[in-house]
């Protein structure tokens, strides 16, 4: 018997997702009677202890008897329990130092870590994740701010809608303004954002009119991989190439941010990748009002993100001459949204549609043994780095 354990979130901010819902517990139980569910009792998670009681599954206090855990973001380090298999983000992938200790007290402990941000398709894709519902509350509150900026139009906060259908009201009757937004990348994240834009109306248009015209209708352009970087010297894209030898490519980027209102940031980022544009390029003919830095990376893709704020306050000011931060709204400002959590905004929404791919494609695979897709997401097996991760040993030495 296979015993499965839903661990409540102990990291702050309390996240408040589940990696599996009461009705996808109930589906395991009444679909795999070869595994067992248990829930750790939490006071905050999205669905109560007394939903998945209704369900069927026992909700306990201690999860010694657990041979695998499934969380959301990063076990605190007093919380981890040696010998297990765990499940979550670690965010550990791109050497953050802030997780450094995580991972060393994973080797210590023994512990096995499958990583879901390391779930991979055969070609690359990712399997799993929450970008689709970040990308549709991100999308949302970047409207939402530019609207509070300029005063033309009136958004409510998201967190405001017990789910995503009754979030779609809020768009019903909205009159936008002539604005032009700039959606950059082709994933979830990216699949959210183009959601939310056809829901409030907004015209998609190709780059080279966006570039050039005015409309007189809102509009988004969709910028993707070949429409954002190109190689320094041959001066083409290609896609295989560039996730290998990203240090060789310079962005495109730039006429963008001299016509652009928003800016939806939807991109993967790490540190060989080129930013979208420097800081230098915030001049007089930088247009950008507010930005939506979605995958929010500190100083990253967007290098005037300077830091993450909190779902209860998810906009600042960048002052335009002095890259300090401001309050938000104001005209000698850039306002940035930026939030590492922004699914949490809508976590029925977000965890059902995580846990369905869980079930999907990891758990499956999981109960039956294993799998090359399994194999490759651990990073850590027994407390010893595998293969692929080999890398991280100077990191956590």
């Amino acid at each position: 018997m296979l015993v499965i354990g839903l661990i409540r979130e102990g990291k702050i901010p309390a996240d408040n997702r589940v990696a599996l819902t009461p009705a996808q517990c109930r589906w395991m139980k009444q679909h795999r009677p070869n595994v067992k569910v248990f829930v750790q009792s939490c006071t905050n998670r999205c669905f109560t202890d007394d939903e998945y009681r209704r369900a069927g599954i026992e909700v306990v206090e201690d999860m010694a008897a657990c041979d695998i855990l499934l969380g959301i973001k990063e076990v605190p380090v007093d919380q981890l329990m040696a010998n297990k298999t765990y499940l979550f983000f670690s965010h550990t992938k791109k050497q953050q130092p802030h997780n450094r200790e995580l991972l060393k007290a994973i080797i210590a402990k023994s512990i096995t870590l499958i990583d879901y941000e390391c779930l991979e398709h055969e070609d690359g894709q990712r399997i799993i994740g929450f970008g689709f519902f970040a990308g549709v509350v991100g999308a949302h509150n970047g409207i939402m701010a530019y609207g509070n900026r300029t005063k033309e139009f009136h958004l409510p906060r998201v967190m405001e809608s017990r789910d995503y259908r009754s979030l779609i009201h809020a768009y019903f009757g909205l009159r936008l303004p002539n604005i032009k937004i700039a959606v950059t990348g082709s994933g979830r994240v990216a699949h959210g954002i183009v959601e939310v834009m056809g829901l409030m109306g907004i015209h998609e248009v190709e780059k080279e009119d966006y570039l050039k015209r005015k409309f007189s209708y809102p509009v988004y352009v969709q910028l993707k991989g070949a429409d954002l970087y190109v190689h320094q010297e041959t001066g083409v894209y290609k896609r295989e190439h560039f996730h290998e030898h990203a240090n060789e490519y310079r962005s495109l980027f730039l006429p963008f941010t001299q016509c652009t209102d928003i800016l939806m940031n939807g991109i993967y980022w790490d540190s060989t990748i080129p930013r979208l544009f420097e800081q230098a390029d915030v001049d007089e003919h930088f247009s950008i009002q507010t930005i939506a830095d979605i995958t929010d990376d500190e100083h990253g893709s967007i290098p005037i993100n300077i830091g993450d704020q909190t779902i209860e306050n998810p906009v600042y000011g960048i002052d335009r001459k002095t890259f300090t931060k401001t309050a938000p709204y104001l005209s000698s400002s850039i306002d940035i949204m930026a939030v590492g959590n922004l699914p949490n905004e809508l976590p029925r929404d977000a965890s059902s549609y995580f846990g369905e791919q869980l079930l999907k494609y990891v758990l499956e695979d999981i109960i039956n043994g294993g799998s090359d897709i399994i194999t490759r997401a651990t990073m850590v097996k027994e407390g010893k780095l595998t293969g692929a991760y080999q890398y991280l040993n100077e990191y956590v030495s």
